[in-house]
């Protein structure tokens, strides 16, 4: 399968550069993956799409300011590094993109300001560095206040303070993601409201979002592409939750491809969803087999991306690519502060 066979065109105009004043006031893009057939929605819909008896799950992973500005030893060459997974915290060790990178080698030290500073421990290939910080007292009290929130590249603004606020969902709770689960920032408490007010039983889990969701592919057939590993956790009440609702053959509904990676890893691992902490790494495409997930919010994504083939393999490819077309022509805004699909 090629990577390329996954491509579409879109307008840069499309490309969200800020939010909506109210998140709940997105366009969705209902389709029904058995027909194809496809509606023009708004997000404020969906209590109403949802039946009764479905459980929706979120993904309450909050966005850190993982995004670091500093120089190297020496005082010259400015650098960017950006923070994407803990791999300890005795010592404070971090797997990161170095930017520009090609210089920088294992040994060199990083300064940041504030009396953070870190030095390289290993470098891999396109960027990638591990880097352990020296002991600090309050590190992530520093990263709040050193830290840039880490808005992906295509918003081509810098971050501003409201992004603090704008760029994290109304439920995130549990700190360790470097980019939102961007289905999720459409919610607002009275959406939330109005959901449990049909009934609707709701659920969460974390998956704090790394590479593993938003590095790129670069190979050109799909099967060869791996994923890096990102943590995830369930807890009891969740796993209770949706172990119940497949038994009783009510339809789970995630609200984000990381929420859907987190279950369907989950599902691999063992025939019920069990409780605990673990390491995601799953790559879904077409022809894999979604164990647990009926239904699914999810945003628009990059063309060519491992996130637009998990939607292609829940949906259908002629499905999401011609849904994909129909929202470049009618104008839909795409990305992490665009509109959203609501595919069932």
């Amino acid at each position: 399968m090629l990577v390329s066979d996954f491509n579409f065109h879109l307008p840069e105009e499309l490309i969200a550069q800020e939010p909506l004043a109210d998140r709940a006031a997105s366009r969705m893009l209902c389709l029904n993956r058995a027909t194809g057939i496809r509606q023009d929605r708004v997000f404020a819909n969906l209590p109403e799409l949802l039946r009764p008896n479905d459980l929706l799950v979120f993904n309450n992973t909050r966005v850190f300011p993982a995004r670091l500005y500093g120089r190297r030893a020496g005082g010259e060459g400015k650098i960017e590094v950006l923070l994407t997974r803990q791999v300890s915290g005795e010592p404070n060790e971090w797997e990161c993109l170095v930017r520009p990178g090609k210089k920088v080698g294992v040994g060199e030290r990083l300064h940041f300001g504030e009396g953070l500073d870190a030095e390289v421990v290993s470098r891999a290939d396109f960027g990638e560095r591990r880097i352990r910080f020296s002991p600090v007292p309050d590190f992530f009290e520093r990263l709040e206040k050193l830290g840039h929130v880490p808005l992906p590249p295509y918003i081509t603004r810098e971050d501003r303070n409201e992004d603090r606020e704008r760029y994290q969902t109304v439920f995130a709770r549990e700190r360790g993601s470097v980019a939102a689960p961007t289905a999720g920032l459409h919610f607002t408490p009275q959406i939330l409201d109005r959901i449990r007010a049909r009934g609707i039983e709701t659920a969460e889990l974390t998956l704090h979002v790394g590479l593993g969701t938003f590095q790129s592919i670069r190979v050109n057939h799909v099967e060869e592409h791996k994923l890096h590993r990102e943590h995830y956790s369930i807890s009891e009440a969740a796993a209770n939750a949706i172990n119940g609702a497949r038994r009783e053959h009510r339809r789970v509904v995630a609200v984000g491809t990381t929420t859907v990676r987190t279950l369907e890893y989950a599902a691999s691992q063992s025939p019920e969803i069990q409780p605990g902490l673990g390491e995601a790494d799953i790559f879904i495409y077409p022809g894999c087999e979604f164990k647990v997930v009926d239904a699914m919010l999810t945003n628009f994504h990059l063309p060519q991306s491992s996130l637009l083939m998990l939607v292609c393999a829940f949906a259908g490819k002629g499905n999401v690519l011609a849904a994909y077309r129909h929202a470049v022509e009618s104008k839909y805004r795409f990305y992490s502060y665009g509109d959203c699909m609501f595919m069932e």
